[in-house]
Protein backbone atom coordinates (compact mmCIF):
# COMPACT_ATOMS: atom_id res chain seq x y z
CA UNK A 1 0.00 0.00 0.00
CA UNK A 2 2.75 2.30 -0.31
CA UNK A 3 4.83 3.58 -3.22
CA UNK A 4 8.73 4.70 -3.49
CA UNK A 5 8.88 8.61 -4.83
CA UNK A 6 10.19 7.72 -8.08
CA UNK A 7 12.59 10.59 -7.89
CA UNK A 8 14.22 8.50 -4.81
CA UNK A 9 14.24 5.49 -6.74
CA UNK A 10 15.61 6.14 -9.89
CA UNK A 11 18.66 8.14 -7.95
CA UNK A 12 19.27 4.78 -5.95
CA UNK A 13 19.13 3.10 -9.38
CA UNK A 14 21.86 5.19 -10.88
CA UNK A 15 23.83 5.22 -7.84
CA UNK A 16 24.61 1.63 -7.14
CA UNK A 17 25.60 -0.28 -9.81
CA UNK A 18 22.93 -3.45 -9.46
CA UNK A 19 24.40 -7.01 -9.44
CA UNK A 20 22.91 -9.90 -11.57
CA UNK A 21 23.01 -11.63 -9.02
CA UNK A 22 20.61 -11.96 -5.57
CA UNK A 23 20.58 -8.91 -4.26
CA UNK A 24 19.31 -8.69 -0.42
CA UNK A 25 18.62 -6.36 2.07
CA UNK A 26 19.40 -6.80 5.72
CA UNK A 27 19.35 -5.67 9.04
CA UNK A 28 20.21 -7.10 12.10
CA UNK A 29 19.55 -4.53 14.57
CA UNK A 30 16.97 -1.52 15.82
CA UNK A 31 17.18 0.99 18.18
CA UNK A 32 19.38 0.36 21.04
CA UNK A 33 17.24 2.14 23.33
CA UNK A 34 14.13 -0.04 22.61
CA UNK A 35 12.80 -1.31 25.68
CA UNK A 36 13.32 -5.09 24.16
CA UNK A 37 16.38 -4.63 22.06
CA UNK A 38 17.95 -7.10 23.94
CA UNK A 39 15.82 -9.31 22.98
CA UNK A 40 15.62 -8.43 19.26
CA UNK A 41 18.67 -7.61 18.12
CA UNK A 42 21.48 -9.85 16.63
CA UNK A 43 24.67 -8.81 16.83
CA UNK A 44 26.32 -8.90 13.90
CA UNK A 45 29.20 -11.44 14.64
CA UNK A 46 26.10 -14.19 15.01
CA UNK A 47 24.23 -12.43 11.92
CA UNK A 48 27.27 -12.61 9.62
CA UNK A 49 26.60 -16.36 9.19
CA UNK A 50 23.57 -16.11 7.10
CA UNK A 51 25.68 -13.66 4.59
CA UNK A 52 26.38 -17.17 2.47
CA UNK A 53 26.64 -17.36 -1.26
CA UNK A 54 27.55 -15.37 -4.16
CA UNK A 55 25.19 -13.05 -3.60
CA UNK A 56 24.75 -9.02 -3.02
CA UNK A 57 23.98 -7.33 0.42
CA UNK A 58 23.30 -4.37 1.21
CA UNK A 59 22.53 -2.57 5.23
CA UNK A 60 19.54 -1.15 4.81
CA UNK A 61 20.66 -0.10 8.73
CA UNK A 62 20.68 4.01 9.69
CA UNK A 63 22.94 3.11 12.51
CA UNK A 64 25.75 0.51 12.78
CA UNK A 65 26.94 0.06 16.61
CA UNK A 66 30.25 -0.05 17.86
CA UNK A 67 31.01 -3.40 17.93
CA UNK A 68 29.14 -4.04 14.87
CA UNK A 69 31.50 -1.71 12.93
CA UNK A 70 34.23 -4.04 14.02
CA UNK A 71 33.12 -6.94 12.09
CA UNK A 72 32.62 -4.67 8.84
CA UNK A 73 36.16 -4.82 7.04
CA UNK A 74 35.62 -9.05 6.54
CA UNK A 75 32.43 -8.71 5.13
CA UNK A 76 33.17 -7.29 1.76
CA UNK A 77 30.24 -8.69 0.29
CA UNK A 78 28.05 -6.21 2.63
CA UNK A 79 27.70 -2.91 0.94
CA UNK A 80 26.48 -0.43 4.10
CA UNK A 81 24.72 3.25 3.49
CA UNK A 82 23.91 4.56 6.90
CA UNK A 83 25.44 8.19 6.17
CA UNK A 84 23.34 8.21 2.92
CA UNK A 85 20.19 7.15 4.46
CA UNK A 86 18.57 10.47 4.81
CA UNK A 87 14.96 9.10 5.31
CA UNK A 88 12.85 7.05 4.90
CA UNK A 89 12.35 7.62 1.26
CA UNK A 90 15.53 6.40 0.90
CA UNK A 91 15.22 3.19 2.71
CA UNK A 92 11.69 2.98 0.51
CA UNK A 93 13.89 2.87 -2.27
CA UNK A 94 16.78 0.56 -1.30
CA UNK A 95 13.88 -1.90 -0.39
CA UNK A 96 12.37 -1.68 -3.63
CA UNK A 97 15.46 -2.51 -4.92
CA UNK A 98 15.46 -5.84 -3.12
CA UNK A 99 14.87 -9.47 -4.13
CA UNK A 100 14.51 -10.42 -0.40
CA UNK A 101 15.12 -7.97 2.80
CA UNK A 102 15.90 -10.11 5.97
CA UNK A 103 15.59 -8.26 9.29
CA UNK A 104 14.73 -8.38 12.73
CA UNK A 105 11.89 -6.64 14.35
CA UNK A 106 12.33 -3.26 13.37
CA UNK A 107 11.13 -0.08 11.20
CA UNK A 108 12.38 -2.16 8.11
CA UNK A 109 10.67 -5.10 8.63
CA UNK A 110 6.98 -3.06 8.39
CA UNK A 111 8.51 -0.83 5.65
CA UNK A 112 9.06 -3.84 3.40
CA UNK A 113 5.58 -5.42 4.36
CA UNK A 114 3.93 -1.79 3.58
CA UNK A 115 5.58 -1.90 0.21
CA UNK A 116 5.13 -5.41 -1.02
CA UNK A 117 8.55 -6.50 -0.73
CA UNK A 118 9.57 -10.23 0.07
CA UNK A 119 10.38 -9.86 3.69
CA UNK A 120 11.64 -12.30 6.19
CA UNK A 121 11.39 -11.22 9.71
CA UNK A 122 13.46 -12.62 12.38
CA UNK A 123 11.73 -12.83 15.70
CA UNK A 124 12.95 -13.58 19.09
CA UNK A 125 11.16 -16.70 21.14
CA UNK A 126 8.88 -13.99 22.52
CA UNK A 127 8.13 -11.66 20.07
CA UNK A 128 5.85 -8.07 19.84
CA UNK A 129 2.22 -8.86 20.14
CA UNK A 130 1.90 -7.97 16.47
CA UNK A 131 3.80 -11.12 15.48
CA UNK A 132 1.57 -13.29 17.25
CA UNK A 133 2.44 -16.78 18.13
CA UNK A 134 3.59 -19.96 16.14
CA UNK A 135 2.54 -18.82 12.99
CA UNK A 136 5.28 -18.39 9.92
CA UNK A 137 3.48 -15.53 8.17
CA UNK A 138 1.33 -12.47 8.79
CA UNK A 139 -1.65 -11.08 8.76
CA UNK A 140 -0.36 -7.54 8.15
CA UNK A 141 1.87 -8.21 5.19
CA UNK A 142 1.05 -11.13 2.50
CA UNK A 143 5.16 -10.65 1.67
CA UNK A 144 6.06 -11.65 5.56
CA UNK A 145 7.70 -14.91 6.28
CA UNK A 146 8.12 -14.79 10.28
CA UNK A 147 11.43 -16.87 11.06
CA UNK A 148 11.17 -17.55 15.08
CA UNK A 149 13.34 -18.40 17.87
CA UNK A 150 12.62 -22.01 19.27
CA UNK A 151 13.97 -21.04 22.80
CA UNK A 152 14.76 -17.67 24.42
CA UNK A 153 18.22 -16.60 23.17
CA UNK A 154 19.05 -18.93 20.60
CA UNK A 155 19.53 -16.46 16.98
CA UNK A 156 22.18 -18.93 16.12
CA UNK A 157 19.64 -21.42 14.97
CA UNK A 158 17.21 -18.75 13.16
CA UNK A 159 20.62 -17.49 11.68
CA UNK A 160 21.63 -21.27 10.34
CA UNK A 161 17.22 -21.58 9.19
CA UNK A 162 18.03 -18.40 6.98
CA UNK A 163 21.19 -19.12 5.64
CA UNK A 164 19.60 -22.70 4.26
CA UNK A 165 16.41 -21.07 3.07
CA UNK A 166 18.61 -17.98 0.84
CA UNK A 167 20.53 -20.84 -0.07
CA UNK A 168 17.30 -23.14 -1.42
CA UNK A 169 15.23 -19.78 -2.45
CA UNK A 170 18.29 -18.72 -5.10
CA UNK A 171 19.15 -21.91 -6.38
CA UNK A 172 20.65 -21.20 -9.76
Amino acid sequence: YLQVPENRLKAWQSRLALPETARIGVVWSGNAGHKNDRDRSIPLAIFKHLLVGEYAYFSLQKEIRELDKAELPALPMLRTFTAELADFSDTAALISLMDVVITVDTSVAHLAGALGKEVWILLPFVPDWRWMMHRPDSPWYDSATLIRQSKRADWPSVVGEVAERLRKRFVR
